[in-house]
């Protein structure tokens, strides 16, 4: 799931200069970590929804622990596929 989730950010977001060899499970998605801002965040969201049918609510759902990492994201689409 999380090189799934990995392959996804780069295709959604056009890094195409980048492998999921260089994306760490748990390096932070946003600021410091992966450089990722809102805009990528939403478009991101977009994918997620699209590829796996999971919605994350931005007024509802923790987004900056969901967004966190790989990891966090992976567990997050895990536990509301069931």
């Amino acid at each position: 799931m999380e090189n799934e989730l990995k392959q996804l950010i780069i295709d959604s977001l056009e890094l195409e200069d980048m492998s999921i060899d260089e994306i760490d499970n748990h390096e932070p998605l946003f600021n410091e970590g992966l450089g990722l801002d809102s805009i990528d965040a939403l478009e991101l969201g977009l994918a997620i929804r699209n590829k796996y049918g999971v919605k994350i609510d931005a007024e509802k759902d923790d987004v900056e622990q969901i967004f966190a990492s790989v990891s966090s994201l992976a567990q997050f689409i895990n536990s509301v596929k069931g």
